[in-house]
């Protein structure tokens, strides 16, 4: 008997009609002998109700917060009373609804009368979306003949207490997937969890980030030892590019882990970047495939790479970012400014989404988004001062009329040439590449150009991927 988790990302719960179509893939499922493990995020557009909702408690808005649980409860009720036929269990998921909302109220009063905002508060408020579209999916699952439970992940995801963007403790995780989910799992429950959400070690609940479900779904995935994890999503899978910027973008029938990671890092909307971190070690097959279209089979993710026949085989781009460059005669042969500078853009809380240097050490550049990046150049002025006050460092520089563009291929490995293709290709096009960052793997470019040439360069790669794709 196989385990298979399966993700349903928000617009595949988003709608009496798309929890139709999760119900019928589960169902299916199930009758072919499997075990499945459900992951849900919240319905489409309510995390971002209930963030607002966060500053509305915090601004004193009672009328706000109060509007919003009405009309959570009313998209809940609704979608229940379609899918779930009068009786003990259409009551029994009413009442839940209920009751979370009323806690909900209470938590957005309390925050009303303090008129702050906190981090653990925010991440409290926030998974009150996953877990009332739990308990909905777990109602439609039993109306058509599975017995499923609906569980809230803090009892199995121990995270430490970073809040809006815990670590999972892994041992502690396993331990209690082991005790509290795997026996539900073998009295022939389909489990419903809710995404996004963990739990602290004295039960404070946490989240993993915005489009941390996926993650979710790997980690339940790996500690359930699954023999395939499906990402159930509104596209039907991963793509050569993003197809509102080149309509000819195809679907790829099977990306390499290390491809889909890049991918997602760089812009690819389809996978959150740390979905793949847990299944790694165990090999676990992804599949990307679509809610609205069940039966196409998507784009499989597996360990092994299968290089390109020509140069690329996917190309994404990441906009509202700043390039930063540090820049100075004095830095020549002085050690630890780069150390010094990464660090002071680290206590600015920012994370670098890429690197390059001239090999003169006159200067380098790295990126951040753009609305780190004026805190991270006073940041670095502040620990570069020294330097600065003597000219070693003539200046701190911000860009922000800039996007990254990358093209991901397994095929690059090795392969010769292949950024001479490339950066020909954007010469052809007449597009100015400021900056070029390669990973040691050769399994990616990363190039950053202006803004304004975004879709031209997307378009000119995309050209090289669509022939790996054809041939």
């Amino acid at each position: 008997m196989k385990t298979i988790t399966m993700k349903f990302g928000g617009t595949s719960v988003g709608s009496p009609e798309a929890i139709a179509n999760l119900v019928s893939i589960v169902k299916e499922s199930r009758e072919a002998g499997n075990r499945v493990i459900v992951v849900v995020s919240a319905m489409s557009g309510v995390t971002d109700q209930l963030l607002n909702s966060v500053k509305m408690a915090a601004s004193g808005n009672k009328w706000g917060y109060l509007s919003t649980a009405n009309k959570l409860r009313d998209r809940h009720d609704d979608a229940l009373n379609i899918l779930v036929p009068p009786g003990e269990n259409r009551e029994k998921a009413l009442v839940q609804t209920k009751s979370l909302l009323e806690e909900y109220t209470e938590i957005c009063h309390a925050v009303s009368i303090l008129g702050e905002e906190t981090a653990r508060i925010s991440d409290a408020i926030v998974a009150y979306g996953e877990r009332l579209s739990s308990r909905l999916v777990a109602a439609a699952l039993k109306a058509r003949g599975i017995e499923a439970a609906a569980f809230d992940a803090g009892d199995f995801l121990v995270t430490d207490d970073r809040y809006q963007n815990a670590t999972p403790l892994w041992d502690e995780t396993q331990s209690r997937i082991d005790s509290r989910l795997m026996p539900a799992l073998a009295d022939g429950i389909t489990p419903v969890i809710t995404g996004f959400i963990g739990a602290t070690r004295t039960g404070t609940l946490t989240t993993l980030g915005r489009g941390g479900s996926d993650y979710s779904g790997a980690i339940f995935a790996a500690g359930s030892d699954s023999d395939e994890l499906v990402i159930w999503t509104d596209v039907d899978g991963v793509m050569t590019t993003d197809p509102r910027v080149d309509k000819r973008a195809r679907v790829l029938p099977y990306v390499s882990y290390q491809e889909v990671g890049e991918l997602a890092f760089y812009g690819a909307k389809v996978l959150h970047p740390k979905t793949v971190q847990p299944v790694l070690d165990k090999a676990i097959p992804i599949r990307v495939r679509n809610t609205f279209n069940p039966t196409f089979p998507g784009t499989l993710i597996g360990e092994m790479g299968e290089p390109s026949v020509t140069v690329i085989k996917a190309v994404t781009s990441i906009k509202k970012v700043s390039l930063l460059t540090v820049s100075g005669k004095g830095m020549i042969g002085v050690p630890g400014i780069a150390g010094r500078t990464f660090h002071a853009t680290a206590s600015a809380g920012a994370s670098i989404l890429m690197i390059s240097q001239s090999s003169s050490e006159q200067s380098f550049c790295f990126l951040v988004t753009d609305t780190t990046a004026d805190a991270v150049k006073h940041s670095i002025e502040t620990q570069l001062a020294a330097e600065i006050a003597t000219r070693d460092i003539d200046r701190v520089d911000v860009r922000d009329d800039v996007v990254i563009i990358t093209a991901v291929g397994a095929g690059m490995s090795g392969i010769p040439g292949v950024a001479g293709r490339v950066f020909s290709t954007m010469g052809n096009n007449r597009i100015n590449v400021i900056a070029i960052a390669q990973g040691s793997s050769e399994c990616s470019i990363s190039f950053v150009v202006a803004e304004s040439d975004l879709e031209r360069a997307v378009i000119a790669l995309h050209d090289l991927a669509l022939e790996s794709v054809s041939a």
